[in-house]
């Protein structure tokens, strides 16, 4: 809900926006992405901010060349590189007048029509932070099974940004656009935090009695790791911002995260099978689960290259757990040493 002595946008109104994209080493993608978002910023009156950590494969000279031609697309560096501080540094710089913010993610894609329906939907609902759907999609073989296991409820434990909504009030999703009154008055995102931000700061939008609406009217869609070790530490910084969440906010894990943060301990039970085989029963439960979902899944699917959602799967949950319990004791011994 707005907050006393706010302005916000209404139907009858012209918004303006700012759309924000935090970029690093994005020379692949950054070129046609903006050319795909400069005709909505026209249409919407606003300006695309591309928000650079110190890209070294040409990056910033794609969009210099593309800043010369259209004023409204404007390159910033970013020297602290993280996300957050991208979008923070962006609208400290230039979201001045504007009423929205846009968050895009450079390695992403999305319908011609994304910042349009955001906006739409954000006046027809009041809702001062619209999120989206975030669908997984891949090319080869791991990226594929990464894929296949980031949209099922055993990758990610049913999340709701992880599966099409058909428009509900949220506690949570994928950032999508965001009153730039709210983001200001809550103070931006935590910088402090490498992973997990989004979250953080929808926690501190809800305390403050901002509401967030989850989009039925479009999506975005993302390219996983293509690698099971960058999957791994990836998951691995997942972990850590939610255990930060946790200590930083006093909050109590949902069913669907306590679950996978048993997975960490299970491993290490596991290595004391020659203790007793029972040992490993947990971990051996924990992995025919998971190797049979993408058994079953490559089956009914008939697509054999997706047989390793599981081995995805497993991926996911182990680093997640581990980045959760080292973030957890990590904060636990600095407290006893202070």
């Amino acid at each position: 809900m707005a907050q006393q002595g706010e302005q916000k946008p209404t139907a009858q109104a012209t918004p303006s926006i700012l759309i924000v994209i935090p970029c690093l080493n994005e020379a692949a993608h950054i070129g046609g992405l903006l050319d795909q978002l400069r005709p909505a910023a026209a249409r919407l009156g606003g300006r695309i901010v591309v928000a650079d950590g110190g890209s070294t494969d040409g990056t910033q000279a794609i969009v210099e060349n593309i800043v010369a031609k259209d004023p409204r697309v404007i390159l910033l560096a970013n020297p602290k590189r993280l996300q957050s501080a991208a979008i923070n540094l962006a609208v400290t710089a230039l979201g001045e007048g504007a009423d929205y913010l846009i968050r895009i993610d450079a390695h992403g894609g999305y319908p011609d029509d994304y910042c349009d329906r955001l906006v739409a939907e954000a006046l027809a609902t009041g809702a001062d932070s619209v999120v989206v759907s975030m669908l997984t999609a891949g090319t080869g073989a791991v990226q594929k099974a990464v894929a296949a296991a980031q949209n099922s409820k055993l990758g990610t434990g049913g999340s709701k940004h992880r599966h099409m909504s058909e428009g509900e009030w949220v506690d949570h999703g994928h950032h999508a656009l965001m009153s730039v009154a709210a983001f200001r008055h809550v103070g931006g995102y935590d910088e402090s935090f490498s992973h997990n931000e989004d979250a953080e700061l929808d926690y501190r939008l809800r305390q403050a009695g901002y509401r967030i609406w989850m989009s039925g009217r479009t999506q975005m869609v993302y390219y996983p790791r293509s690698t099971l070790k960058s999957l791994y530490f990836q998951y691995l910084g997942y972990g850590r911002g939610r255990a930060r969440n946790v200590l930083k906010h006093r909050m109590v894990p949902k069913v669907r995260q306590m679950i996978p943060l048993l997975v960490a301990p299970v491993v290490l039970l596991a290595l004391f099978s020659f203790v007793h085989w029972l040992a490993a029963v947990p971990f051996l439960l924990w992995a025919a689960v998971c190797l049979g979902y993408g058994a079953v899944t490559a089956t009914r699917q008939r697509n054999a290259s997706i047989a390793l959602a599981g081995v995805s799967a497993m991926v996911m949950h182990f680093g997640w757990s581990a980045g959760f319990w080292q973030q957890l004791l990590a904060s636990r011994l600095q407290r006893k040493v202070a």
